[in-house]
């Protein structure tokens, strides 16, 4: 895997992630209760033994670039890294990245410098684990100028992916960016020539693409080159060069999701309390998810009742009850709350003790969850600063909505409080 060099494509605004991308960009936005979704394609490279990483970035990304540095320092006696390139100005280029191929093509004078044989290239906001010397083993024996990591999928979900079809050797024949209606009917194919059984077969008639590509140096450098109109991999390189190139599809049959929207971000979160097995797990040993270390205290519980729940480190939570839900470092929780199916972030700081008790006398609202609050199917954001008697819960049942001057949104009835806010006692959302 020393021949191989890794680019992380986070460089989008990340607006079906918003208001959570509003001060960060979309690879910062944490996971997990103590990750953050650039981990996760990091850490996989690092288990894979890819060390050299580039992350390609244009939008806030200050907080990245802080994580990264902070996170994965690799010692001098390794040739190893992980470095943001954001979006600049040249003379060949003077706009923003306009799109993932256009992103990695204002680079390569750069990655060109590299002696190495492959590229891969990996989106920076799914969550999954693999082994990516598996997937370039593949791309190897095939001989393959391109291969893309796909999975089975069903007609819901096959519209917001690259669909394709694939010959009895692997070879992809035809590729779809997106298609609706008749074009995605006609992009069914019997994936049962991906080992699945008739019934799975039935239920997921589409391979789609997760993304993740392996390009021989030799074949991206001559697509960016003599393609200058093309500015997107998914809609524009990878369908025109499955006509003249060898672009093989290798399976991946793990757990992936694609959580580049708030629902899915939610739902991807609680699906880490589940039990005896969640669908993904940070508990692997063999390949664990890395992150900054922080060196918080213990999570310190006064008389609470937690069930079915993650608590990251540093915590405080006085006589609440906690269900189905995940909670971020430092989140600071007070008596008689009531917290269910919600993500809280936590924060990034503790406020003094004498901060906290002369801000709650003057009538301010400390950071984390004031007494007697009760918070329902929602997404606390980081600093964020719940008063006393608040409810959470949607209670009129909307879908939609965008309260930004009172500091939330609704995304498919979940309730979003943004970064930094404060939302008053007694409040009701």
């Amino acid at each position: 895997m020393k021949r191989v060099l890794g680019i992380i494509l986070g460089g989008g605004a990340g607006t079906r992630l918003y208001p959570l991308t509003k001060l960060r960009a979309k690879p910062a936005v944490p996971l997990g209760s103590k990750y953050r979704l650039i981990d996760i394609p990091v850490s996989n490279c690092i288990n894979s033994e890819i060390f050299k990483i580039y992350v390609l970035t244009q939008f806030n990304s200050a907080s990245l670039n802080r994580h990264l540095n902070r996170s994965y320092n690799f010692s001098g006696f390794r040739e190893g890294f992980v470095e943001v390139l954001a979006a600049q100005q040249t003379k060949e280029n003077t706009g923003w990245f306009q799109g993932t191929a256009d992103a990695v093509r204002q680079y390569l004078s750069l990655l060109q410098e590299w002696d190495i044989d492959e590229y891969i290239i990996l989106s920076g906001d799914h969550l999954y684990r693999m082994d990516y010397s598996k997937f370039v083993r593949r791309h190897r024996e095939t001989k393959a100028d391109i291969t893309l990591s796909v999975v089975p999928i069903d007609a819901k979900r096959a519209s917001s992916f690259g669909v394709m079809k694939i010959n009895d050797q692997g070879r992809v024949v035809d590729f779809y960016e997106k298609p609706k209606g008749e074009a995605l009917q006609g992009m069914q194919v019997d994936t049962t020539i991906l080992g699945l059984n008739p019934e799975q077969a039935k239920e997921q008639p589409y391979i789609a693409s997760m993304g993740i590509y392996v390009f021989k140096k030799e074949v991206l450098i001559n697509l960016l080159e003599q393609n200058l109109e093309q500015t997107d991999f998914g809609k524009e390189i990878i369908p025109d060069a499955a006509k003249d190139y060898n672009v093989q599809a290798y399976l991946f049959k793990d757990y992936w999701e694609d959580i580049g929207t708030i629902e899915a971000f939610y739902e991807a979160n609680l699906a880490l309390t589940q039990q005896p097995q969640p669908p993904f797990s940070f508990y692997d040993e063999t390949a664990p998810i890395y992150t900054r270390s922080r060196y918080l205290p213990p999570t310190k519980l006064l008389n609470c009742q937690v069930t079915e729940s993650m608590i990251g480190a540093g915590c405080i939570l006085k006589e609440c009850q906690i269900h189905h839900s995940v909670l971020g470092i430092r989140t600071r929780i007070e008596a008689e709350c009531t917290i269910e199916d919600t993500l809280i972030m936590g924060a990034d700081f503790y406020e003094p003790f004498a901060e906290r008790t002369s801000g709650l006398q003057g009538g301010q609202v400390p950071v984390g969850i004031g007494a007697g609050t009760t918070i329902r199917r929602a997404i606390i954001d980081k600093n964020a600063r719940i008063g006393r008697n608040v409810q959470i819960i949607n209670k009129d049942r909307i879908e939609e909505a965008q309260r930004e001057d009172e500091g939330f949104y609704i995304r498919n009835g979940i309730i979003v409080v943004i970064k930094n806010v404060t939302i008053a006692d007694n409040t009701i959302i």
